[in-house]
């Protein structure tokens, strides 16, 4: 397959890392959608898909409920 998708999981793992650094809910949770989605890809092409369902399924819909409920709280 190639170096390249060992790199998709250390950007994953490197921003989900960042993520927990983060004061910012907000940030914490976009930061850690994205090196979810980037954990789901990797899943996907090492044939890992408990790895990706735990993650599209709990986090990223967990991530995005929270980010939704964020901004429309924002709005008032």
């Amino acid at each position: 397959m190639g170096n390249w998708v060992e790199y998709i999981g250390y950007g994953a793992s490197i921003l989900v890392g960042l993520s927990m650094f983060m004061k910012d809910i907000m940030k914490l949770r976009f930061v850690n959608t994205i090196g979810c989605l980037l954990f789901v890809i990797y899943s996907f092409f090492i044939k890992a898909y408990p790895v990706a369902i735990v993650n599209i399924i709990i986090i990223i819909f967990v991530n995005l409920y929270y980010l939704y409920t964020m901004m429309k709280d924002d709005g008032k």
